[in-house]
């Protein structure tokens, strides 16, 4: 008959705390769903004959990543396939920046209160240039260039 001693009940009960506690961390910040990605807007290209009078296929546009109605004023919206944030800081001044977090490398998750938030540390960033409002993360996150083409946004 097998005896149960200290030893085994002590090991046996730190291994199922750390399973619980890997099993948290495995998912923590991750709270990405198929509706939580942003697809970019479409937009169709067209070609216009030339010269000749053959139609040529235009050098494509890149996709637009949203129409300008699509960003709140004094807020922003995540696109995380892209890895992308804009924001509208004030009225008609758009701003683009990665969508990674400086401190851990998470896909920032939201926009509100002027700043863009990171749900895996808590760290905060100013929706007008990006820098750093409520830590852990040490620096800002990348500007990035865009285009507002009528009522489009694109990446530069």
């Amino acid at each position: 008959m097998t005896e149960t001693t200290r030893r085994t009940v002590v090991f046996g009960a730190g291994t199922a705390g750390l399973a619980a506690v890997l099993t948290a961390c495995a998912s923590y910040g991750v709270p990405e769903t198929e509706a939580d990605v942003e697809a970019p807007a479409e937009e169709a290209t067209s070609s216009a004959p030339e010269e000749g009078g053959e139609a040529k296929p235009k050098a494509e546009a890149k996709a637009a990543l949203a129409d300008v109605g699509d960003i709140p004023e004094g807020g922003g919206k995540v696109f995380k396939s892209q890895k992308i944030v804009v924001t509208q800081p004030t009225a008609g001044e758009f701003k683009a920046f990665s969508a990674v977090c400086t401190h851990a490398g998470c896909t920032v998750a939201s926009v509100s209160n002027q700043t863009i938030n990171c749900p895996c540390h808590g760290s905060k960033f100013s929706i007008a240039d990006g820098s750093v409002t409520d830590g852990p993360a040490g620096g800002p996150l990348e500007e990035k260039q865009i285009q507002v083409d009528g009522q489009k946004i694109r990446l530069a």
